[in-house]
């Protein structure tokens, strides 16, 4: 902030602290003004007195608006009975704008009609012969004027603060909901990548006399996993600030995952012992990268679970892609993983591939790689149920931002599907 802002900055604050001085400034100038045409300072002193009590009130006015209107219409009524006029009166009005800006409808109008009250006894009073409706229809004018001036102020201050607070309301929303973000890629991304290590660790160690060579290679798996867990980890919680010394990391960071990712994420999870098959149809180069990101999330919180909760399942990606909707289905199967299918290959998009021209790519793991049946018991176990909802909240979330439905459940003979459909024409 520089020193201008401060300046300003702390004067708002003084200002809201005492209106005092902000309020005594206008009060001076109207009694200087109203000093010459009164004759004030030719006049005897009691006329000074009551030009000062007319206007001096005005300095609390925002701080008592009543009682400040009430002080200057007992000078009024004063200065009435002494039948000498003023042009300071004028403070009158200025109290009811003040009034009527500051405080209730039920204030206002009292203040309202105890000026109207005023008004008529004033032209009753000083009106020339003949000219009593004139008058009073002249004084009650700027009555009005100064009426609906403080109500305008009024009505203007409630819709400055209603903006204010609608825009502090939003700021927390947006807060709110970057906080949720962060924690559905923490939870996507922790959960998975620890997973994945926890079961690559157990292959190592159960193969670690009998294969050495595979605990190596799972190990190095295990490595792999880490880094790419840090990098997934620094750019999500990235707020595109630049960094430096040893908030940078060493490898450069890496675009969002997306559809493309699919297939480098099916060879993890078959290293960590889940047979994986994607399937993938569509334009993808078409699919924005905000919702091919999500669409891989799903993706990988679906294999987690495949992977934490269904011992010795295999699992089958599909997504379909087109230009106003993503379907993506996650199933695996409890039966026994038909032969060869560790080794099938994994489905991966092809350049602009339309349905029924998916690409397959067959390389399938190293030779040496971990497979499936490496698993102590064919796989992870588990004594929990199939996750604990904060993956299947999490998942509801990123479809629910693309107007979309989410399908999770058992299916018939044995095994897990989710089910999710993303709208792309407009994400919310």
């Amino acid at each position: 902030m520089n020193p201008a802002d401060r300046l300003a900055a702390r004067l708002t604050a003084l200002s809201r602290w005492s209106t005092l001085p902000a309020d005594a400034l206008p009060a001076a100038a109207l009694f200087l003004a109203t000093l010459g045409p009164g004759q004030v300072l030719s006049g005897p002193p009691w006329l000074f007195a009551l030009q000062t009590a007319l206007v001096a009130p005005l300095a609390w006015r925002r701080r008592a608006p009543m009682t400040v209107l009430g002080a200057i219409g007992l000078a009024a009524a004063v200065q009435c009975a002494l039948d000498v006029q003023l042009p300071a009166d004028a403070a009158l009005l200025v109290a009811l704008y003040t009034v009527a800006a500051h405080r209730p409808w039920r204030h206002t109008l009292a203040a309202a009609l105890a000026l109207q009250a005023g008004v008529l006894l004033a032209a009753a009073r000083w009106a020339p012969p003949g000219q009593f409706p004139f008058t009073v229809a002249a004084l009650s004018a700027m009555a009005a004027a100064a009426l609906m001036a403080g109500l305008w102020m009024r009505v203007r201050r409630a819709y400055v603060t209603s903006l204010e607070r609608d825009r502090e309301q939003r700021a927390r929303l947006a807060v709110a909901e970057e906080r949720a973000r962060m924690t559905r890629d923490m939870h996507d991304i922790v959960t998975h990548n620890l997973s994945v290590m926890v079961a690559l660790a157990d292959s190592a160690a159960y193969v670690r006399h009998s294969a050495p060579d595979r605990a190596a290679e799972a190990m190095e798996h295990i490595a792999a996993t880490g880094r790419q867990a840090l990098q997934d980890m620094r750019r999500s919680l990235s707020t595109g600030h630049a960094t430096s010394g040893e908030d940078r990391l060493d490898e450069p960071l890496q675009p969002a995952p997306g559809i493309a990712e699919l297939g480098p994420l099916a060879e993890r999870m078959r290293a960590a012992g889940l047979a994986t098959r994607v399937r993938v149809a569509g334009d993808t180069e078409a699919v924005p990268a905000a919702a091919q990101l999500t669409i891989y999330r799903l993706v990988q919180e679906a294999l987690t679970n495949t992977l934490r909760h269904a011992s010795g399942a295999r699992a089958e990606v599909r997504v379909e892609v087109s230009s106003r909707h993503a379907e993506v289905e996650v199933v695996d199967v409890r039966e026994p993983a038909a032969p060869g299918l560790a080794d099938a290959g994994t489905w991966v998009p092809g350049p602009r591939s339309g349905p029924g021209g998916d690409g397959l790519r067959g390389d399938g793991l190293r030779d040496g790689g971990l497979r499936g049946g490496d698993l102590r018991d064919g796989g992870l176990r588990s004594d929990c149920p199939r996750g604990d909802g904060r993956g299947i909240a999490g998942m509801r979330e990123r479809v629910a931002a693309y107007g979309g439905t989410l399908d999770a459940g058992p299916v018939t003979g044995g095994g897990w599907r989710v089910l999710a459909v993303l709208d792309l024409g407009a994400p919310r």
